[in-house]
């Protein structure tokens, strides 16, 4: 059985990531879809939110399996039994990273294999940061990510959405 590793940190998922854990699900026996739960940058869902909403766009999956994990991703690998562990590359840009990080990974543990999909053209402009961008600023997100993330997404904004007395600022009203 040959088992792999997505890691990343879903903040949120879209639909580049659940295009590249479906095709990673084709070539592989298994692929568990790992939340880091400690990612350098601020994240705007918690891990179980993250992990909640990662666990609902692929529930329907009998070949990917969803969990949190902190720490090495190589470490994760060894702890789940897996042989490898696949990337994403939606940009030119993206391959200079995760060349560093394959490497890096490979120095760790000579024993895991990175593998590195390209992203689908239609999702290729998609990433967490864009998503919640767009979201944040109360744009349409529902050909990036499933309904469940859009419906997350706008909940979470709608929460930290500026007041002004009693009244929410949307930003339109801003501009005009």
């Amino acid at each position: 059985m040959v088992r792999a590793v997505f890691p990343g940190t879903f903040d949120p998922i879209h639909f580049g990531h659940i295009d590249i854990a479906r095709r990673a699900a084709r070539l592989f026996d298994e692929v568990i879809v790992a939340v880091y739960d400690r990612p350098l940058k601020n994240a705007l869902f918690s891990p179980e939110e993250r992990i909640n909403l990662v666990r609902q766009a692929f529930a329907d999956e009998r070949k990917i399996r969803v969990t949190g994990y902190s720490g090495l991703t190589v470490k994760f690998c060894r702890q789940v039994n897996a042989q490898v562990i696949v990337r994403g590359l939606r940009v030119f840009s993206d391959f200079e990273h995760e060349f560093r990080m394959a490497l890096a990974n490979h120095r760790l543990d000579r024993e895991i294999e990175v593998v590195a999909l390209i992203t689908s053209e239609e999702h290729s402009f998609l990433s967490s940061s864009t998503v919640r961008e767009i979201a944040s600023l109360g744009g349409d997100v529902s050909t990036m990510v499933p309904l469940h993330v859009a419906e997350a997404l706008r909940s979470k904004f709608s929460a930290h959405a500026p007041q002004m007395g009693n009244y929410p600022v949307s930003l339109d009203s801003l501009r005009d």
